[in-house]
C-alpha cells in the first residue's frame, strides 16, 4: 500500500467529523464563548481528576455541570506552540510556530478572526507569549513575555502598563471588566482568559503563603527513575534535584546573601524579589525567612536535599493553584450574576501537562503522559447530562473547529483540528479518532529534551527520538502507565510495532508533516 492510500484510508475516517460544520447551534441569540487557559497546570493538581494533593472546586464546577474529557491531550507541549496550536486549529509545522524561539505570523487565519467574522466581539487578557502582537481581537490587555506574579506590566492594545497586584486576580478583574464595561453588549463575545499561573517560579499570592505546609507529600514511585532504556530521558536538565535551582525557583534569597545556586538563575531569582512593594515584602519575609534559616541550619545534601525540594515545589506550586481555583470561582459568580452561565459555553484548560515529581522531574516537553495529557473541562448549556466523562482522544487542535461549530461558523478545509461539539451533546461519533500524533522541537533549548515525535494509541505509544539522536520508545500504557519499561525492540513487539508505525506514517501523511522526508535525506 503507498502512502497516497494510507493517507486516503486515514483521512476518510474522520472527514463527516471533522468538517460536517452546520448551522444547527446558529440561533437567535449565539452562544458566547469564555476560554480560560493557565500555564503548565497538571492535571494531577485537579480535583475533578485526582484527589491526592489538592481541592480545586471551582474548576470542578465546569465539569460538574459539564463535562470532563478524560483523555485530553497537545500537540506539542510547550506554551507558545500550544497557544498556537490552539488558535489554529492546526499543528506546530503548519501554523508555523515550532518552539518559543520562533514568532507566531499573525497574518495567518485563526479562529477569533473567523468569530469577528462572523458578528463575534473578541478579547484575550493574560498570558499572550507568542512574541508578535495579538489580531483578531477587538480588545487585548496582555502580560509582557512570560508575566510577573507580583506588579506585573501588561501591554494594553499597545499601550503598556503596569499594574499593581498579583498576576492571577489582575487577569481575572481586567476579564470582569471588559464583559461589564468595554464589550457591545448587543454582540455575542468570545472571551480568551490566559493565565500566568501556575507557571514557574511558582509565586503565591501573600494569602496563600503556608497554605500547605501542614502536609507532607509522597514522593512518586519513579521519583528515582534510573532512565533504563530511556536515553531522551537519562540527558534531560528539568530534575529536581539536579536542575530546580534554590534560589530562582524555591525562594531562598537570603538577605545575607550566602545561599548560591548551580545554575545561572540565581541573580533571576534574586530580582523576582525587587518586584514585590514594601508591604508584599513584609508578608513574603514573614513566610520564607523562618524557611531560609531552617534551610541553612540543616546543610542537606544527597537524597535529603532532592526530597527537601520536592517538598517546596509543591508547596508553592499547589498555593498558587488555590489562586487559579479562588479566581475561577469568581469568574462564575460574576457569569451567574449576570445571567451570562445559561448562553456561554465556558472551558477550562492547560497550555499542556507538568510534572509533578514524576521522573524525578519537573517541566513538561516529552511525549509522556504527564506533559502530553492536559485537563479540558467545557461547560455547555444544551449538554445532554451533566458531570459526563468523555473518554474519547482529542487534543488541543480541536478547541478552533469546537468553537466554530458552535458560532454557525463554517470551518476551514485546512483546519486540522475535529469539533468536540457532538461528544458535549452526548454523541458518540461511529468515525472518531483512534490515535493522536505529536511533535516537539525545541532542542537545542532549555530542559534538553530531545526532539521527537510520535504515536498515542488508546493502548500503546510509539515514540520517535531524532536529531542528534536516532531512538525509538513503545509504551504499553496499560500494563505500565508510568512509562517506565521501553518495549521497542524486545521479543513479543513485533505485530504491534509494526502497526504503531504504520499509524504515524498515516498520522503524517494527514497532517502533512514532512519529517520522515526529511530524515530520510540526511
Amino acid at each position: 500500500m503507498n502512502r497516497k492510500q494510507i493517507l486516503l484510508m486515514g483521512i476518510t475516517a474522520v472527514a463527516a467529523t471533522s468538517h460536517a460544520s452546520t448551522n444547527k447551534e446558529a440561533t437567535k441569540k449565539p452562544m458566547n464563548i469564555l476560554f480560560i487557559m493557565s500555564d503548565d497546570h497538571s492535571f494531577q493538581t485537579i480535583s475533578a481528576y485526582d484527589h491526592r494533593f489538592i481541592e480545586t472546586p471551582n474548576i470542578d464546577r465546569i465539569g460538574n455541570d459539564g463535562a470532563v474529557f478524560t483523555n485530553s491531550f497537545v500537540a506539542n507541549s510547550i506554551s507558545g506552540p500550544s497557544r498556537a496550536c490552539m488558535l489554529t486549529g492546526k499543528h506546530s509545522h503548519k501554523n508555523g510556530f515550532i518552539d518559543n524561539a520562533h514568532k507566531f505570523d499573525g497574518s495567518q487565519q485563526t479562529f477569533p478572526k473567523l468569530l469577528q467574522k462572523a458578528g463575534y466581539q473578541t478579547a484575550v487578557v493574560g498570558k499572550w507569549h507568542l512574541t508578535s502582537n495579538p489580531t483578531g481581537f477587538d480588545y487585548w490587555n496582555i502580560l509582557i513575555g512570560q508575566g510577573d506574579y507580583y506588579n506585573p506590566h501588561f501591554i494594553d492594545n499597545g499601550v503598556k502598563k503596569q499594574i499593581h497586584g498579583y498576576a492571577t486576580n489582575i487577569v481575572t478583574d481586567l476579564a470582569i471588566d471588559w464583559l461589564g464595561e468595554k464589550r457591545d453588549k448587543s454582540k455575542p463575545f468570545c472571551l480568551l482568559l490566559h493565565h500566568k499561573a501556575p507557571h514557574r517560579t511558582w509565586m503565591p499570592d501573600t494569602c496563600d503563603l503556608g497554605a500547605f505546609d501542614d502536609v507532607k507529600f509522597p514522593l512518586p514511585e519513579n521519583f528515582y527513575d534510573k532512565y533504563l532504556g530511556r536515553v531522551a530521558a537519562s540527558e534531560q536538565e528539568m530534575s529536581i534535584f539536579k536542575d530546580m535551582d534554590i534560589v530562582y525557583d524555591l525562594k531562598m534569597a537570603d538577605k545575607e546573601n550566602e545561599i548560591h545556586s548551580n545554575t545561572s538563575l540565581e541573580g533571576w531569582g534574586r530580582a523576582l524579589y525587587s518586584n514585590l512593594d514594601s508591604a508584599q515584602k513584609a508578608k513574603w519575609d514573614a513566610y520564607y525567612e523562618p524557611i531560609i534559616k531552617d534551610f541553612k541550619a540543616r546543610k542537606l545534601s544527597g537524597k535529603e536535599l532532592a526530597e527537601w525540594k520536592y517538598q517546596r515545589y509543591m508547596h508553592d506550586y499547589l498555593s498558587v493553584i488555590r489562586s487559579v481555583d479562588r479566581n475561577i470561582g469568581r469568574m462564575l459568580d460574576y457569569l451567574k450574576k449576570e445571567g451570562l452561565l445559561d448562553n456561554t459555553l465556558i472551558v477550562y484548560t492547560s497550555d499542556q501537562g507538568f510534572y509533578m515529581g514524576e521522573h524525578g522531574w519537573f517541566d513538561k516537553r516529552f511525549m509522556y503522559e504527564e506533559s502530553f495529557r492536559t485537563p479540558l473541562l467545557m461547560r455547555y448549556p444544551s449538554a445532554a447530562r451533566k458531570g459526563a466523562k468523555i473518554p474519547q482522544l482529542v487534543q488541543n487542535i480541536d478547541y478552533a473547529p469546537t468553537f466554530l461549530e458552535l458560532a454557525g461558523v463554517k470551518i476551514p478545509q485546512d483546519i486540522q483540528g475535529v469539533s468536540l461539539l457532538p461528544l458535549l451533546k452526548g454523541e458518540k461519533p461511529k468515525n472518531w479518532r483512534k490515535s493522536l500524533y505529536y511533535h516537539f522541537y525545541e532542542y537545542p533549548g532549555e530542559h534538553a529534551v530531545k526532539r521527537h515525535y510520535g504515536v498515542r494509541t488508546e493502548r500503546y505509544k510509539l515514540i520517535h527520538f531524532y536529531n542528534d539522536i536516532d531512538k525509538w520508545e513503545l509504551y504499553d500504557l496499560k500494563n505500565d502507565p508510568h512509562e517506565m519499561v521501553n518495549l521497542y525492540g524486545t521479543k513479543g513487539v513485533e505485530k504491534i510495532t509494526a502497526l504503531l508505525k504504520k499509524e504515524l506514517v498515516k498520522l503524517q501523511i494527514q497532517y502533512d508533516d514532512p519529517i520522515e522526508s526529511l530524515l530520510i535525506k540526511k
